[in-house]
């Protein structure tokens, strides 16, 4: 059974504790989906493009750092449409990178991570990079 999560007032938004939190998870995203550049390009993938190659299971384990950023982001106090857009983009991800080599272009350019930081961070009115 799914209960829902009430944050406390200490983590009212643009409390210290959010921001801390949002930027754990702003580097983790940008690990995932955007640490490395393309040499003589403005193109970046992280470790989520390169385990992705690894057929089915490399897509199966990044799934659990993407849905972690989304229960976190539950924790924090996100509300269920903002939910439901986060999980959209993790299908969608997991979905396209189920086709080999095309999966993995779209994949790098699509980056569900840095977008659902993105969607945490106008939920608690955060100032954000434009979205990928």
């Amino acid at each position: 059974m799914i209960t829902s999560y009430a944050p406390t007032a200490a983590h009212a938004a643009g409390s210290h504790d959010i921001r801390q939190e949002v930027a754990r998870l702003r580097r983790l995203a940008t690990l995932l989906d955007a640490a490395f550049r393309i040499p003589g390009t403005k193109a970046r993938w992280g470790l989520d493009t390169l385990i992705g190659l690894l057929p089915v299971g490399g897509t199966a384990l990044m799934l659990l750092p993407s849905l972690y950023i989304v229960w976190k982001s539950w924790r924090l106090g996100v509300g269920r449409p903002t939910l439901a857009r986060m999980l959209a983009n993790v299908v969608v991800e997991a979905a396209a990178d189920l086709v080999p080599v095309l999966g993995d272009v779209f994949d790098t350019a699509f980056k569900a991570d840095l977008r659902n930081v993105t969607l945490l961070e106008q939920h608690f009115g955060l100032t954000t990079p434009e979205m990928p």
